[in-house]
Protein backbone atom coordinates (compact mmCIF):
# COMPACT_ATOMS: atom_id res chain seq x y z
CA UNK A 1 0.00 0.00 0.00
CA UNK A 2 2.73 2.31 0.15
CA UNK A 3 3.93 2.38 -3.10
CA UNK A 4 0.15 3.29 -4.15
CA UNK A 5 0.72 6.23 -1.61
CA UNK A 6 4.23 7.42 -2.44
CA UNK A 7 3.24 7.08 -6.12
CA UNK A 8 -0.03 9.60 -5.57
CA UNK A 9 2.36 12.13 -3.67
CA UNK A 10 5.37 11.99 -6.12
CA UNK A 11 2.43 12.62 -9.05
CA UNK A 12 1.23 15.48 -6.96
CA UNK A 13 4.58 16.80 -6.43
CA UNK A 14 5.32 16.55 -10.21
CA UNK A 15 2.04 18.07 -11.24
CA UNK A 16 2.92 20.90 -8.39
CA UNK A 17 6.00 21.36 -10.34
CA UNK A 18 3.96 21.78 -13.73
CA UNK A 19 2.25 24.29 -12.26
CA UNK A 20 4.75 26.85 -11.02
CA UNK A 21 6.44 26.29 -14.45
CA UNK A 22 2.84 27.07 -16.29
CA UNK A 23 2.55 30.21 -13.93
CA UNK A 24 6.14 31.64 -15.27
CA UNK A 25 5.89 30.58 -18.82
CA UNK A 26 1.62 31.95 -19.34
CA UNK A 27 1.64 35.63 -20.41
CA UNK A 28 -0.85 37.05 -18.42
CA UNK A 29 -2.98 37.17 -15.33
CA UNK A 30 -5.81 35.08 -16.52
CA UNK A 31 -3.94 32.55 -17.94
CA UNK A 32 -1.90 32.10 -14.71
CA UNK A 33 -4.77 31.81 -12.39
CA UNK A 34 -6.15 28.90 -14.80
CA UNK A 35 -3.11 27.11 -14.96
CA UNK A 36 -2.68 27.06 -10.69
CA UNK A 37 -6.07 26.38 -10.42
CA UNK A 38 -6.59 23.44 -12.29
CA UNK A 39 -3.20 22.07 -11.80
CA UNK A 40 -3.47 22.90 -7.90
CA UNK A 41 -6.79 21.19 -7.19
CA UNK A 42 -5.41 17.63 -8.81
CA UNK A 43 -2.64 18.25 -6.65
CA UNK A 44 -4.78 18.54 -3.48
CA UNK A 45 -7.01 15.67 -5.19
CA UNK A 46 -3.75 13.16 -5.30
CA UNK A 47 -2.33 14.17 -1.74
CA UNK A 48 -5.91 13.90 -0.13
CA UNK A 49 -6.40 10.00 -2.02
CA UNK A 50 -2.80 8.84 -0.89
CA UNK A 51 -4.11 10.47 2.88
CA UNK A 52 -7.42 8.43 1.92
CA UNK A 53 -5.67 5.31 1.15
CA UNK A 54 -2.87 5.49 3.87
CA UNK A 55 -5.70 5.98 6.47
CA UNK A 56 -7.43 2.87 5.34
CA UNK A 57 -4.54 1.01 4.74
CA UNK A 58 -2.08 1.68 7.65
CA UNK A 59 -4.58 3.63 10.38
CA UNK A 60 -8.25 1.13 9.93
CA UNK A 61 -9.47 4.78 11.12
CA UNK A 62 -12.84 5.18 9.17
CA UNK A 63 -13.84 8.81 10.76
CA UNK A 64 -10.50 10.00 9.36
CA UNK A 65 -11.22 8.56 6.08
CA UNK A 66 -14.88 10.03 5.82
CA UNK A 67 -13.17 13.53 7.49
CA UNK A 68 -11.09 13.20 4.09
CA UNK A 69 -13.31 12.36 1.64
CA UNK A 70 -15.82 15.24 2.78
CA UNK A 71 -12.61 17.52 2.64
CA UNK A 72 -11.53 16.17 -1.11
CA UNK A 73 -15.66 17.14 -1.78
CA UNK A 74 -15.42 20.32 -0.44
CA UNK A 75 -11.96 21.31 -2.25
CA UNK A 76 -13.08 20.17 -5.59
CA UNK A 77 -16.58 21.85 -5.45
CA UNK A 78 -15.35 25.45 -4.18
CA UNK A 79 -11.83 25.34 -6.06
CA UNK A 80 -12.67 25.96 -9.58
CA UNK A 81 -15.76 28.50 -8.14
CA UNK A 82 -13.40 30.40 -6.08
CA UNK A 83 -10.89 30.53 -9.40
CA UNK A 84 -13.59 31.70 -11.28
CA UNK A 85 -14.89 34.87 -8.87
CA UNK A 86 -11.06 35.62 -8.76
CA UNK A 87 -10.86 35.61 -12.12
CA UNK A 88 -14.05 37.59 -12.84
CA UNK A 89 -13.21 40.25 -9.99
CA UNK A 90 -9.74 41.06 -11.80
CA UNK A 91 -11.45 41.37 -15.35
CA UNK A 92 -13.88 43.77 -13.28
CA UNK A 93 -11.30 46.00 -11.72
CA UNK A 94 -9.18 46.42 -15.59
CA UNK A 95 -6.62 44.10 -15.24
CA UNK A 96 -5.03 43.64 -18.88
CA UNK A 97 -5.35 40.68 -20.96
CA UNK A 98 -2.73 39.86 -23.75
CA UNK A 99 -2.75 40.74 -26.85
CA UNK A 100 -3.09 36.30 -28.27
CA UNK A 101 -6.49 36.34 -26.46
CA UNK A 102 -9.31 35.88 -29.10
CA UNK A 103 -12.11 35.05 -27.05
CA UNK A 104 -13.39 37.76 -24.30
CA UNK A 105 -16.89 35.55 -22.62
CA UNK A 106 -16.30 38.15 -19.61
CA UNK A 107 -16.92 41.27 -22.08
CA UNK A 108 -19.58 39.51 -23.58
CA UNK A 109 -21.35 38.77 -21.04
CA UNK A 110 -21.03 42.57 -19.01
CA UNK A 111 -22.24 44.33 -21.98
CA UNK A 112 -25.32 42.36 -22.03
Amino acid sequence: MSIVVNILIIVGIVFALLSVIGMLRMPDTFCRMQSSTIISTIVVILVIAGAIVYTAAALKNTEMIIKLAVLLVFYIVTAPISGHMLAKGAYRHGVKMTDKIKCDKYGEDMEK
